[in-house]
């Protein structure tokens, strides 16, 4: 099977995650895209994250019965901070059967030097990368990539968390089932 790797803190997941993930979905040879939640990323800080089992059972609401879209843990398992390349190199033993391929962000993509073993990642795996208004994709690497015009929107997870916290509506920014868990537990107050 083809899985798209979509990787993120998903703190909380929003519109615009599923958006991303649905659109890559429908217009790739990606049979499933996998919202692997990153307990750590290694370029945040982790103070303002929510705890991880909460940020996936966000995610596991935000994706629900959808057959394509599935929530991952596989990070949770791994040492911290997360590296995209070991957990790749973990998903490639697990799961032989498997191609995987990572979705980001052409603003992501740009800072792929700054990942651990980037030269791995290009080397072994393919990209199919969405474009980012300001965020040219410059290809100086001679990756595997694959870009992708999909339908962006501009929410940022730190506007969703502050907009909660001065207690202002987020419906239109969160799925129902997540915005609804968030109130229930007053998660980001």
């Amino acid at each position: 099977m083809n899985i798209g790797l979509y990787f993120g803190s998903y703190n909380p997941i929003h519109i615009g995650h599923l958006i991303i993930g649905s659109h890559v979905a429908n217009h790739t040879d990606m049979q499933q895209v996998w919202f692997v939640v990153s307990p750590q990323n290694p370029l945040k800080h982790s103070s303002v994250l929510l705890n991880e089992y909460h940020r996936l059972h966000l995610v596991q609401l935000a994706v629900g019965d959808d057959p394509q879209l599935k929530a991952s843990d596989v990070e949770f398992k791994l040492p911290r901070p997360s590296y995209t390349i070991d957990t790749l190199t973990y998903l490639k033993e697990k799961y032989p059967q498997h191609q995987f391929t990572i979705i980001m962000g052409s603003d992501s993509f740009q800072n792929l030097p700054r990942w651990k073993n980037f030269e791995l990642l290009l080397k072994n795996y393919a990209f199919i990368i969405y474009r980012r208004p300001g965020y040219e994709i410059k290809d100086s690497y001679a990756a595997k990539i694959q870009i992708l015009d999909a339908p962006l929107l501009e929410i940022s997870a730190t506007e969703v968390r502050q907009a909660i916290k001065a207690g202002k509506s987020v419906r239109y920014l969160l799925t129902d089932a997540v915005r609804e868990e968030i109130e229930k537990t007053g998660y980001y107050k």
